[in-house]
């Protein structure tokens, strides 16, 4: 059966001037697929074998090629955004047509030039499209182990589970909620590090760092931002969550132990509603 979107090893059972039709034998030749004469690597003869890839030409027609696919069935990968159309975006995945990837099948607004990760998939018209939704072709056999840094873009996000990435956009990982830290937005790249790895082979991962060493991020954080409020905040620890997590991208918690540790060393001073940088 030759299969689309796939690289197969397929047998030449008939010369044309305009190419080799390949079969998967001579036996099956009834279904057969032309590689045009461009294509063909000299010296190719009738029962030769060669592996080509198989999609559908500019007319819908299945075709062989010997080029190599940014893109295969299966798999993952991150392809540039060469225009886009009426019904979707069109991909350069190293072929002469481009990949189409349809508007429902996009996470968030695609422009030209953006570097999107997708996957492939045969439409109801039998025709290859492209898919950013990734989850089921990203591959749970990573050698990672806890406490490595990975890094890797988030290609979904659900308010319930957290932000799901695709690690060096082949294995599966996801930061959970509680992990999530105000920098993992859809479609950006990140660094991580690995939490846990599941039974599965999923990797489990946070965007924040080790108790101790979050704390001296954070606090440092809040010292930069009290110096772009020319040494007073607005707010103190005691200001709503949703107010702290706007304007520092911190919990409460988080926000509450990193003034904790500057309150200490002397470095700021609380008021009823404000939060002071002492001098120096």
């Amino acid at each position: 059966m030759i299969r689309l979107g796939e690289k197969q090893e397929l047998v030449i059972v008939k010369e044309v001037e305009f190419g080799v039709y390949l079969a998967v034998s001579f036996e099956d030749a009834a279904e057969h697929v032309l590689l045009p004469a461009k294509q063909v690597p000299a010296g190719s003869r009738q029962g030769d074998k060669l592996e080509v890839f198989i999609y559908r030409d500019s007319k819908d027609r299945m075709i062989a090629t010997t080029k190599e696919p940014k893109l295969q069935m299966g798999q993952v990968a991150e392809l540039t955004v060469a225009q886009v159309g009426k019904f979707g975006a069109f991909l350069d995945w190293g072929l002469e047509k481009d990949l189409m990837l349809p508007f429902k099948q996009q996470r968030g607004k695609v422009r030209q030039g953006d570097k999107v990760l997708v996957s492939l998939y045969i439409d109801k018209s039998n025709r290859l499209c492209a898919t950013m939704n990734v989850y089921e072709n990203l591959r749970t056999d990573s050698p990672y182990k806890a406490e490595d840094r990975v890094s890797g873009r988030v290609y979904e996000y659900s308010d319930r589970f957290g932000a799901f990435v695709a690690v060096d956009n082949m294995y599966s990982g996801l930061i959970p909620k509680k992990e999530l830290y105000g920098e993992a937005e859809l479609g950006t790249d990140i660094e991580a590090r690995v939490i846990g790895v599941r039974e599965d082979g999923k990797l489990t991962l946070s965007i924040r760092d080790k108790a101790y060493l979050q704390m001296d991020r954070d606090a440092e954080k809040i010292l930069k931002l009290l110096d772009s409020y020319e040494g007073a905040l607005p707010f103190s620890d005691k200001a709503a969550p949703e107010v702290i997590q706007h304007e520092t991208g911190m919990s409460k918690n988080e926000f509450k132990r990193a003034v904790g540790r500057l309150l200490k060393e002397g470095k700021i001073e609380i008021g009823e509603k404000t939060i002071r940088r002492k001098k120096s």
